[in-house]
C-alpha cells in the first residue's frame, strides 16, 4: 500500500456530519492532498438534505463531490434478508445502519476506482462497530488501497474536532456535537451522553420525530401486500420496496412507531447502548412473520428462526462476506416462495398490532378443521391412538425413573 508521504488525492465517505466534516479540511491539512467526497444515499436523505451535504463539502474545501443513490442496492443486498429472516437482534433491534456500511465501502471503492484514487477514508471512531464494518468492507472489495481514519487513528473526542473546526473557520452545530444521528432505510440510531450509561432514557428533543405520547389520538389501520417474502404494496397500492419502506417510515414515524433503545455486545467485546427509532422494520417484520405462521410448516418457521438470528448476527459482526451468509440467503429465498398474501395492522400511539392475514397458500383451512372444534381429517379414534403413540417415550422414561427411585442400586 502506498506510505502517507505519496498520498496525492483522497476519497473521503461523507455523511455532513461532524466526523466526516472534521476529515475533510483535516486531511487536506495534514498530507497537502487534493480531497474528494462521495456521499452513499443509503436513505433518509431528501433532496434539500442533499444540497445542503453538497454545499458543505464545498465549504470544507472538498474539490469534487458525489451523491450516490444506493437506496435499492441496500434493500436487494441486505434489507430483503433481514425481512425474510425477521432478524431482530436481541428481539428488539432491527439492525438499522449497519448493514448500510458494506453497500457505502463499495460505492467508496468503486468511486476511488473512477477517479484513479489509491487512498480512502472514513470517520469511525475506535469504540464503535461501523470503523470495523469499514475496515473488513473496504479490505474485502479494495484490498489495494489504503484505508485512513483520522479521528479512531488519533483517539479524537466530539468536543476535540468541534473545536478544531471552530478554530478555522468552519460552523459547527450544538447539536452534533451533543448527540450522534445516524440515518439510513431501515432506520435512525441515535447516540448520546445518555447512552454512554445504562440507566437514563434519551430526552425527547434528541430523537429526530415526536414521540408515541405526541401522536394522533386516532390511530390508522393499513394493509401490506407481500409477494414472496417481499413487501409490495400498502393499501392497494403497487410500490416498490424502497419506496414502501420510505412510506411506513413516514408514517410510522407520525404514530411514534419503532422507537427504543437496545443494549447488545458489540463487535469489540464490549456493551454498547443506543437509541433507534425505525417505523418501516417495526411494522414490517411482525407483518411478514405472521403471513409465514399460515403459510410455513413449523419446522420451516423454526429453522429460519434459527437462521434469521445467526444471520442478523454476522450482518452485525462485520461477517457478511463469509460464503456461509449466501448459503443462507438461499434457504431464505427458498422459504418464501409461498409467503404471498395481504396482512392488516394498526398502528396507535407507538404500538403495532396486527389484526389478521391471508394467503392463497395459507394452510389455515377451516373447510378441514377447526381448532378446538371438528375436523375432517381423523375422528376421535385416530386422535386417541396417535395421543398413545406419542407420548410412548414419555411414559417409558417416567416409568423407569420412578421405579430407580423406588429401589436405589446398592451401592
Amino acid at each position: 500500500m502506498p506510505s502517507s508521504s505519496s498520498i496525492e488525492s483522497i476519497v473521503v465517505a461523507f455523511s455532513g456530519g461532524l466526523d466526516t466534516s472534521f476529515c475533510v479540511p483535516f486531511l487536506r491539512e495534514q498530507h497537502g492532498c487534493d480531497v474528494h467526497t462521495v456521499t452513499v444515499n443509503t436513505g433518509g436523505i431528501s433532496d434539500e438534505e442533499c444540497d445542503i451535504i453538497a454545499a458543505r463539502a464545498k465549504e470544507l474545501g472538498s474539490v469534487s463531490h458525489q451523491m450516490i443513490d444506493a437506496r435499492d442496492a441496500l434493500f436487494q443486498r441486505s434489507i430483503q434478508f433481514l425481512i425474510k429472516g425477521n432478524v431482530l437482534r436481541g428481539d428488539l433491534y432491527p439492525l438499522c445502519v449497519g448493514p448500510d456500511r458494506v453497500v457505502q465501502a463499495q460505492v467508496l471503492v468503486e468511486k476511488a476506482r473512477e477517479l484513479g484514487v489509491s487512498t480512502v477514508a472514513h470517520g469511525s471512531t475506535g469504540a464503535g462497530n461501523d470503523q470495523i464494518r469499514f475496515d473488513i468492507a473496504l479490505a474485502v472489495l479494495g484490498d489495494d488501497l489504503e484505508i485512513l481514519t483520522p479521528i479512531r487513528d488519533g483517539n479524537l473526542s466530539r468536543a476535540y474536532t468541534s473545536g478544531w473546526l471552530r478554530d478555522r473557520g468552519y460552523s459547527v452545530s450544538d447539536s452534533t456535537t451533543t448527540y450522534s444521528i445516524n440515518t439510513g432505510l431501515w432506520g435512525v440510531t441515535v447516540g448520546g451522553k445518555e447512552t454512554l450509561g445504562t440507566s437514563d432514557p434519551l430526552p425527547d428533543e434528541a430523537w429526530p420525530t415526536p414521540s408515541p405520547a405526541q401522536a394522533p389520538d386516532n390511530g390508522v389501520t393499513l394493509s401490506i401486500g407481500f409477494t414472496n417474502g417481499v413487501p409490495t404494496s400498502l393499501d392497494g397500492e403497487h410500490l416498490s420496496p424502497v419506496d414502501l419502506i420510505e412510506r411506513l417510515n413516514e408514517l410510522g414515524a407520525d404514530h411514534g412507531i419503532g422507537r427504543a433503545i437496545h443494549v447488545g455486545d458489540t463487535i469489540l467485546g464490549i456493551k454498547g447502548r443506543v437509541g433507534f427509532q425505525a417505523p418501516a422494520a417495526t411494522i414490517l417484520i411482525p407483518a411478514h412473520r405472521e403471513l409465514e405462521k399460515i403459510v410455513l410448516s413449523r419446522w420451516q418457521q423454526y429453522h429460519k428462526a434459527q437462521l434469521g438470528d445467526f444471520y442478523g448476527m454476522m450482518v452485525h459482526e462485520a461477517q457478511y462476506f463469509d460464503p456461509v451468509m449466501r448459503d443462507i440467503e438461499a434457504l431464505l429465498d427458498s422459504s418464501q416462495e409461498t409467503v404471498t398474501g395481504q396482512v392488516t395492522i394498526s398502528l396507535f400511539k407507538g404500538n403495532v398490532l396486527v389484526e389478521g392475514c391471508t394467503s392463497p397458500f395459507s394452510m389455515f383451512d377451516a373447510k378441514v378443521a377447526t381448532y378446538g372444534e371438528s375436523n375432517d381429517l381423523w375422528d376421535g379414534r385416530d386422535a386417541r391412538g396417535f395421543a398413545r403413540i406419542l407420548g410412548v417415550q414419555s411414559l417409558l422414561t417416567n416409568r423407569v425413573r420412578a421405579a430407580h427411585s423406588q429401589n436405589p442400586t446398592d451401592k
